[in-house]
């Protein structure tokens, strides 16, 4: 650090099942104010398309928050939200109406759970009038391919003898036509952006039944008969409703259980989620004006450097020079590579081993007790250094 008071940039996602993105940047904020008081802090909460996505967009842009019900990821209604930002822009965000954290454990089935409640906050944004939606893709719940919201939108996916297919991805494997006439024309005339990360396509070896699947509850049977099932969705799409990428396999068609698929077919562009979501936020000013840069996740693994926040902040701030410590709940198979991607250290904030449910219970205090620890450690080599 090159003087007092540190500037620090705290850019951390959110924890799953447990904090917000702003509540992790409060919580270590608190942590590194036991040690520095007088540091000036710059709070970066970061979405990356998936839970709290809508809020921090409105909050970042003077915008608000709609109110809505929608049909959830099991087919009832639930209270949701879409944002319109201060620029008038909407802003759909998919796990606030079919996120995983919607689907109890002891019912996750992405054979069953359905996108249609994203399909309706897009008629409830373009009710609103705007001419451009971005959809935020992450912390889904399901895996229809994005089926359900484009029934949501009109159009009819139909079986053999003409019948409407029920919801679920599972079904998609009895899908004998799709019927687009009935889509909302407004959609045509309407810009929509969908925030995902390029790493997720819908099909093959890598496609989001296998890769994703069994996080969403399903078991290697039904991993293996979502994968089938989703070849045949995009073989469909691309026949009845011919899009400008490929469906199966370019980047961003497997986000969401594969909703980025579903919506590139009505004409919606598939962009890297940063690139979209981080415009609303100066992040490379912030971070280059800071002597240290903190992130967190809930989790720092071999998929971190696969478009997660830690490595996408880690990478901004190596080009401004700037070391980055990355703070996690856990640490998986595959973390080293996090060093290559610009984390210059990592470590876990459970101080010893604790039950899951305690440890997303107590997340808050550990991550600021984990903080201080680390920025006492910074101080120490900053003093041996000198």
């Amino acid at each position: 650090m090159s003087r007092t008071p540190y500037r620090i940039a705290v850019a951390p996602s959110g924890f799953k099942e447990s904090l917000t993105a702003r509540e992790a940047a409060e919580a270590i904020a608190e942590g590194l104010r036991r040690v520095a008081p007088d540091a000036d802090l710059d709070l970066i909460p970061l979405v990356d398309g998936g839970e709290g996505t809508a809020e921090a967009l409105a909050a970042a842009t003077g915008g608000r928050l709609v109110p809505r019900v929608a049909i959830g990821p099991l087919g009832s209604p639930v209270p949701t939200h879409f944002a319109l930002l201060g620029d008038g822009t909407a802003v759909v965000e998919m796990a606030a109406v079919a996120g995983l954290a919607l689907v109890p454990p002891d019912r996750r089935d992405p054979c069953a759970t359905t996108t249609y409640g994203v399909g309706e906050l897009i008629r409830a944004a373009l009710d609103s009038g705007v001419k451009r939606i971005l959809v935020g893709c992450g912390d889904s719940g399901t895996s229809d391919g994005g089926a359900g919201a484009l029934q949501a939108l009109g159009v009819r996916l139909l079986d053999a003898d003409g019948v409407e297919l029920p919801s679920g991805g599972g079904a998609l494997r009895r899908l004998a036509r799709i019927d687009p006439a009935g889509l909302d024309p407004r959609i045509r005339t309407t810009e929509i952006l969908v925030a995902c990360n390029p790493y997720n396509v819908l099909c093959g070896r890598q496609g989001v039944a296998r890769v994703f699947g069994p996080q969403k509850g399903a078991t290697p049977a039904q991993v293996e008969d979502l994968s089938a099932a989703l070849e045949h969705w995009a073989s469909h799409l691309a026949a009845a409703l011919p899009a400008s990428v490929d469906l199966r396999a370019a980047p961003g068609t497997g986000a969401s259980g594969g909703l980025g698929a579903g919506l590139a077919a009505i004409g919606a562009r598939l962009l890297p989620r940063f690139d979209v979501l981080l415009d609303h936020i100066d992040l490379d000013a912030r971070l280059a004006r800071a002597d240290l840069v903190i992130t967190a996740e809930g989790a720092l693994d071999d998929q971190t450097v696969r478009g997660k926040i830690p490595a996408e902040v880690a990478h901004r701030a190596r080009a401004a020079e700037v070391p980055v410590l990355a703070l996690a709940g856990t640490l998986g198979h595959g973390v080293r590579a996090i060093t290559a991607a610009g984390v210059d250290a990592y470590g876990s904030i459970v101080p010893a081993p604790v039950p899951l449910p305690e440890a997303l219970d107590r997340a808050g205090e550990f991550l600021a007790d984990a903080a201080e620890r680390a920025l006492r450690m910074v101080l120490v080599g900053t003093r041996l250094a000198a």
